[in-house]
């Protein structure tokens, strides 16, 4: 029983509750319209197909919008929500009628790519036309005050669970929904049977995404690779930031020699965690583990202790490119390291890089790049928030179509969470100014020891591969295979092989193993020719021999044979590092926008608007005036598509108040501001 003062009453009549994710809808349909996004989309991404009805790709565009903000956890729970609300909704981007769920999986299962990369497109293009936060964006400061700008690049997966289906030669083949946007690949902690993979680029100071490139199954992580070094070219060179002041942050699926190649060909910086282990056994760098360390790092928390051996030139393949590599080891706990190489009883973890000596220490480049550790979380978010893996398409391009605007939903919430409640940029010294080496005292004069011969520093370059001649079988020989300028092969049906393996081996050679990927010889119509079986469940395999040049081998030979470095002896001279601080620049990653969906989603929406059925009704009720080449099936021209399904002017006006928002938010981004009652 309630309390006698409390009266509960019901009313037949059905008003349903408005939304609580409406006004930020209507806060977003008129800032795409305020800059122009919407009139943009009408024009640069057009997609026509047969029977596609009144509704065009802004239309679509609408709907996804929605259901990306809403939160909803399926399109058919979005639908149903928003049902009452079809006509405003709409009616907040200019559009007559709502698309009905159907109408939108078509939609979707029917797109090409050439209207994907124009989305795409647009969205590079908004990402630079207004600063979400100031000029420069974030950024990192060396210890000589140069500004770099760090993106991060890494994939993620999304499983899908099938049903199991019989295969016998009584029953057809079984159709599955998923086997073009999906396909068998890694699974890692997921639940499933079928992946797809997301290459996401993060800029990691303003935590805005720069792209997004998605694949079936693991993906082509190289050539999604290329495709976003491209995006943050595009990034670059808007923000007028020089692309050797970019550096890009890589797992160690990039670590090793092909990837590299494509990044320093773009003239990007790179640190990425490297996966060549066969790099440890080179000479210089037996040389120089053989000597005390550069610097020991420790972790803060898990208090784990590693030794930083800093190696400045090392080259990734006999004919280049060379890299900073630091070495980080530390003692073995198991017989099988889940990360890196384990050699009597020692860890050897790489890290690869262009950062300069004079910059970053061994430390810094180790602390840096495990700070990409915060790229998870980021991910975490976007997965809590807006879940853009979800299938809400069977097709790649409808799928990719998706995500994109997921994306953009994003970078506008944080646009809008700075503009709602501005925040300075970040500050933090990430490492320390390195303290002046003291002065060594004066020691009392040793007796003179006989001076010895100062050696030259030998570094052994390779002439051309050597391979061996053809089998008896008549196969491709090695020789087919050319060397391209990453350090890869190629093959006669034009697909790569990658090194594998690298053995030093006699008079100074080196012997290179290179592989094909199982998947290109699968459907390769050269296999029967090139492995002499066309059953073999293994990738084609070449050897190689690189033999040094004779130059550095005549000065080999002539040099003779130094002993190891005692364990007291000193490092080669590095350029030491200048004493300024590392300083770290960035925005809040979640306040920012927590701040905005807390403040919309708990604000009161109301929607006024003048008989709007009986209008709607009206309009049905008049006869449609057809032209000639309406009757005769003649195709329309965009503008005559566009305005189909276009509000029309005499249909009754909208009124949507949004409460909570302040008045300078309201003047910066064109919105009408309600007087406050006396």
């Amino acid at each position: 029983m309630t309390h006698a003062c409390v009266n509960i009453q019901i009313a037949p009549e059905s008003v349903p509750s408005i939304p609580s994710w409406f006004g930020e809808v209507a806060v977003m349909a008129q800032v795409l319209t305020q800059f122009g996004l919407l009139k943009a989309i009408q024009q640069d991404v057009r997609f026509a197909r047969a029977r596609f009805g009144r509704y065009e790709v802004v239309d679509f565009v609408a709907v996804m919008l929605g259901y990306a903000l809403s939160g909803e956890p399926t399109l058919e729970a979005f639908y149903r929500r928003l049902a009452p609300f079809a006509i405003p909704f709409m009616a907040l981007f200019g559009r007559s009628r709502l698309p009905h769920r159907a109408t939108l999986s078509r939609f979707l299962a029917a797109l090409d790519q050439p209207a994907v990369e124009a989305l795409r497109t647009l969205f590079q293009k908004d990402l630079v036309a207004r600063p979400a936060s100031s000029s420069p964006p974030g950024g990192l400061w060396d210890r000589q005050g140069q500004h770099w700008l760090v993106m991060d690049v890494d994939g993620t997966r999304q499983a899908a669970r099938q049903r199991a289906l019989p295969h016998t030669p009584d029953l057809p083949a079984p159709h599955r929904r998923l086997e073009q946007v999906c396909a068998p690949g890694y699974l890692g902690r997921k639940r499933g049977e079928v992946v797809r993979t997301r290459t996401t680029i993060l800029q990691a100071h303003t935590h805005q995404w720069v792209g997004t490139i998605s694949g079936r199954g693991n993906g082509d992580y190289r050539g999604e690779l290329l495709q976003g070094l491209q995006a943050i070219t595009a990034y670059a060179t808007a923000l007028s930031i020089p692309l050797s002041q970019i550096l890009v942050r890589l797992d160690g699926l990039y670590g090793n020699a092909a990837p590299l190649a494509d990044l320093l060909t773009a003239g990007l910086g790179v640190i990425v965690r490297g996966k060549d282990y066969a790099l440890l056994d080179l000479p210089s760098v037996q040389q120089r583990l053989a000597r005390p360390p550069d610097q020991l790092c420790t972790h803060p928390e898990s208090g784990a202790s590693r030794a930083l051996f800093d190696c400045p030139e090392v080259p990734l393949t006999p004919s280049g490119p060379t890299v900073r590599m630091v070495v980080a080891t530390h003692a073995s706990a198991s017989a099988s390291p889940p990360i890196g190489v384990e050699r009597s009883g020692t860890v050897y973890e790489l890290f690869f890089t262009t950062m300069p000596h004079d910059a970053f220490t061994s430390k810094d480049v180790l602390d840096l790049y495990l700070h990409r550790g915060s790229f998870e979380t980021v991910l975490s978010d976007e997965d809590d928030e807006q879940d853009p893996d979800r299938w809400c398409s069977h097709t790649p391009c409808g799928q990719e179509f998706w995500q994109i605007l997921n994306q953009w939903v994003w970078n506008l919430r944080l646009e809008l969470g700075q503009a709602l409640s501005p925040t300075p940029m970040r500050l933090t010294e990430f490492a320390p100014a390195q303290p002046e080496t003291p002065a060594q005292p004066e020691t009392p004069a040793q007796p003179e020891t006989p001076a010895q011969p100062e050696t030259p520093a030998v570094s052994l370059s390779y002439g051309p591969p050597k391979f061996a001649r053809p089998s008896f079988t008549g196969g491709f020989s090695g020789a087919a295979f050319a060397l391209q300028p990453d350090g890869t092969l190629r093959c006669p049906a034009n697909h790569p092989l990658y090194p594998q393996e690298r053995r030093p081996e006699r008079d100074g050679s080196l012997r290179v193993l290179y592989a094909a990927r199982i998947g290109h010889c699968r459907s390769c119509p050269l296999r029967s020719q090139c492995q002499e079986s066309s059953s073999t469940t293994k990738p084609r395999r070449v050897s190689a021999v690189f033999w040094p040049s004779s130059s550095n081998a005549s000065l080999s030979a002539q040099l003779p044979p130094q002993p190891d470095a005692p364990a007291g002896a000193p490092a080669p001279s590095l350029p030491s590092p200048s004493a300024c601080p590392v300083l770290w620049g960035d925005w809040e990653r979640c306040q920012i926008r927590r701040r905005w969906l807390r403040l919309l989603r708990t604000q009161t929406v109301l929607l006024t608007t003048s008989s709007l059925p009986h209008a709607q009704q009206a309009d049905i009720q008049q006869p449609k005036v057809q032209t000639r080449a309406q009757r005769a099936h003649c195709r329309l021209r965009w503008d005559e598509r566009l305005a189909r399904n276009a509000r029309s002017s005499p249909a009754s006006p909208l009124e949507v108040t949004i409460h909570g928002l302040p008045a300078t938010f309201a003047s910066v981004f064109g919105f009408g501001l309600l007087e406050a009652a006396a």
